[in-house]
């Protein structure tokens, strides 16, 4: 082979031999699937690119046992079509459903705003089938729940960024449709945020997603207020729905928010485009980054950030989980030049205080030039470790996850 490459298979045997031949020349590879979340990963100018968006069908599915079996390059949409005409579902809320895959949002790891109550998408991962850097393909774990007494190897690539093997195989529990949803737009008045927040966070009826909002007026309906908006999702039984919204509209109004709007239609479509911001860009003149905590402190730690952006003289716009904790903090300049100038200098005061923040989207070429990842965590020896045994020519994603793994 000569020059890059993007190298498109159409089955695992295909892959698998790509993956044998450029571990046996020691020559790099990138892995893709939908690229939506290309702004987690540091910018790979130099490697061929494996995608595996080809690899899109559903393998197996039973319903009547809530499990179903897909390819890895299937898109979160088209999975979520087929579950929907037996009336199930798989809550993995990453942007751009219509184009993110399957593997790549187990790959990134991916953790959306109903975590807290369906749980994360490796908690829903049952078995796996993995091609490995040599080519050598590996299944793990089955089709049925089981209670393993070792480490279960199908957790261990979800999060990985493709550093370990490419997955092209995902078994995966399923849960019962919701049969109604609700949406809520509530401006928050001066002073309401954190009682607002912190009445949801108490209240007996747990909302499905929570999210508060600052900005984000293009990409998310509702209007701020003094302290920007929130916006909730509830999601059950038509009992449930009814009870929650009275229980919503009482807590907002303890917490002294007057107008808390119902939002009935199109629910679904709703909730997907404030998921969808979560890692929107401006062109070429914004990065997001996401910071992970303590939900009951999103608003000062958003506050913090924003406050950061504005010194460095960027528009600052942000999004808290109210149940989980991730604040997301987008930043943005006028134009890509002024942007390019300021990122570098941004990135260090935005790490100075919050060393932990990662990038989520960014598509200037300046992200080459920033901390992606954030301070390393302190099991970076382990997780080398772990690469080396699984990559030992490192031909995966090199120097692309934390510590440049």
């Amino acid at each position: 082979m000569s020059g890059r490459q993007r190298i498109v298979p159409t089955s695992v045997e295909e892959l698998a031999s790509v993956l044998a031949t450029h571990h046996r020349d020691r020559r790099p590879l990138a892995v893709e699937g939908g690229n939506t979340l290309r702004g987690m990963l540091p910018p790979d100018h130099e490697s061929d690119t494996l995608v595996t968006t080809a690899l899109a069908g559903v393998l197996a599915f039973a319903p009547d046992d809530l499990a179903v079996a897909a390819q890895a390059g299937i898109s979160l949409r088209a999975l979520g079509a087929t579950l929907a005409q037996r009336g199930q579902f798989i809550p993995f809320d990453a942007p751009q459903r219509a184009d993110a895959t399957l593997g790549g949002t187990l790959a990134a790891g991916w953790n959306g705003p109903r975590r807290h109550r369906y749980g994360r998408p490796r908690d829903f991962v049952m078995g796996t089938t993995i091609v490995l850097a040599d080519g050598t393909v590996a299944a793990a774990g089955g089709m049925v729940p089981k209670n393993v007494s070792g480490y279960d190897m199908s957790k261990l690539y979800v999060g990985s960024c493709g550093t370990l093997g490419v997955l092209v195989r995902a078994n995966l529990k399923t849960l019962p449709l919701a049969q109604r949803s609700r949406a809520f737009i509530a401006p928050l008045p001066e002073y309401t945020r954190e009682r607002a927040i912190a009445r949801l966070r108490e209240s007996p009826v747990e909302p499905a997603a929570a999210l508060w909002i600052e900005g984000f007026h293009k990409e998310i309906e509702g209007t701020d207020g003094p302290e920007g908006r929130l916006f909730l999702l509830i999601e059950g039984s038509d009992s449930f729905v009814e009870r929650a919204s009275r229980d919503v509209r009482t807590e907002m109004g303890k917490a002294g928010v007057p107008e808390t709007y119902v939002v009935d239609g199109a629910v679904t479509e709703r909730f997907e485009r404030v998921i969808d911001a979560l890692a929107a860009t401006i062109g070429e003149r914004s990065v997001t980054y996401r910071v992970s905590g303590d939900p009951a402190a999103i608003g000062t730690r958003a506050s913090r950030m924003l406050d950061v952006a504005a010194r460095c003289e960027m528009r600052g716009e942000a999004i808290g989980d109210v149940m989980n904790g991730d604040v997301y903090v987008r930043c943005t300049d006028a134009d890509t030049r002024s942007f390019a100038a300021k990122a570098p200098m941004l990135d260090d005061a935005m790490h100075d205080d919050e060393p932990a923040a990662r990038i989520v989207a960014c598509d200037h070429p300046v992200r080459a030039k920033l901390n992606v990842w954030g301070q390393p965590p302190g099991t970076l020896d382990l997780m080398r470790r772990v690469k080396a045994h699984f990559d030992p020519a490192g031909i995966l994603n090199p120097h692309r996850y934390v510590g440049a793994i």
